[in-house]
């Protein structure tokens, strides 16, 4: 915050430098599929000069580096805090925008337009901001900050983090608590997540017998697909109903469902050998995944004979960060901010990159 009776300063062309730093962060191209994550690790090269901040750089894979820049507390034997953020953002089509998607365009009201600018660009830079304030105040921490930055979140995060945190460099954070990214709240409120929906990415295989398309084939890969449809998208349904007939939940609070792809066929006249269906499932921490799984078998028995599946992805980790008043992070986060701000406590309905934690203090 800006003390009482100071303006904000401001760069060349009269913006505020966070808004300036913003919109540099948000023209880098790391898009996928091609992110340009070479770009990103200058940028932050940069940030850790101007920070005077040290930079590690960990390649986790060919061309996927972690990058964790560490301020260190005064007591660094306690647990540190970190702040988590990812580099890539989600794919664009151009056509549906009205400016360029990373050209960063601020309009006469002061609204940017970009890829990114929410998820999650604007958090690394609140992030950054905040260090940089506290530093030239001369604040200094007690627990050793860890700002990271990790590449692929929006590709599942196997080239990232799900990676990373195996990794021995990780344990050595000493990680206690960790904040990651979250949702823009259109109101004055604020929103805490303090749990993920598991995110199942899953393909139906349906094979059947082929025959030409003038004939009454029995058994056919369409006939098990479509049961297979109906079984996923009726479930779809319910939960849609309990979301609009509860106002007790939010949407991480029921299992979406989403047929995503299909696949199958040749040719117009030829009756497919298979047929493939994809959904994504976002299932709340509340569900028992192996129930779950065990309806999902049932489905597919219904379907017809050799109906399989297999996962693209398939989360497990059910944690939840305790929101107990005797939890000594939680009492010290709500401490932090609930005097001052009106805060919601939600589970997040999409599933951010930071791992689930160890839960002790």
């Amino acid at each position: 915050a800006t003390p009482k009776g100071k303006r904000r300063e401001k760069d060349e062309n009269g913006e505020d430098p966070s808004v300036s730093l913003f919109r540099d962060y948000l023209r880098l191209r790391t898009v996928h599929p091609e992110p340009d994550y070479d770009a990103a690790l200058r940028f932050l090269d940069r940030i850790a000069e101007e920070l005077e901040l040290p930079l590690k750089k960990i390649e986790v894979f060919p061309g996927r580096v972690i990058s964790i820049m560490t301020w260190e507390g005064t007591n660094p034997t306690l647990k540190s805090i970190l702040l988590n953020s990812h580099t890539d953002v989600v794919p664009v089509y151009q056509e549906h925008w009205k400016y360029d998607a990373f050209s960063a365009f601020k309009d006469a009201e002061g609204n940017i337009y970009a890829r990114g600018s929410q998820d999650m660009k604007c958090v690394t830079i609140q992030y950054i901001q905040a260090v940089r304030r506290l530093k030239a105040r001369g604040w200094k921490p007690t627990r050793t900050l860890h700002l990271m930055f990790v590449p692929d979140e929006e590709v599942g995060g196997y080239k990232g983090m799900e990676t990373f945190v195996k990794q021995p460099e990780f344990h050595k954070l000493n990680i206690g608590f960790a904040l990651d990214e979250g949702l823009a709240n259109p109101t004055d409120a604020f929103t805490v997540f303090y749990g993920e929906r598991n995110p199942w990415w899953i393909t139906v295989h349906c094979p059947g017998s082929p025959g030409h398309g003038s004939r009454f084939v029995e058994n056919t890969a369409a006939e098990k697909l479509r049961h297979v449809m109906n079984s996923f998208l009726d479930f779809r349904e319910k939960e849609k109903h309990r979301l609009n007939t509860s106002e007790c939940f939010t949407l991480g609070d029921v299992t979406t469902v989403n047929m995503t792809m299909v696949k199958g066929g040749v040719a117009y006249n030829v009756i497919p050998a298979e047929m493939d269906v994809s959904f994504d499932l976002r299932i709340p921490p509340t569900v028992n995944l192996q129930e779950f799984e065990r309806q999902i078998k049932q489905w597919c028995k219904e379907a017809g004979e050799d109906v399989t599946y297999d996962f693209a992805q398939k989360h497990m980790n059910q944690n939840i960060t305790s929101t107990d008043e005797s939890d000594p992070w939680w009492n010290a986060f709500s401490a932090s901010c609930f005097f001052s701000l009106t805060v919601y406590e939600r589970i997040i309905p999409a599933l951010a990159s930071v791992a689930a934690l160890p839960d002790e203090a």
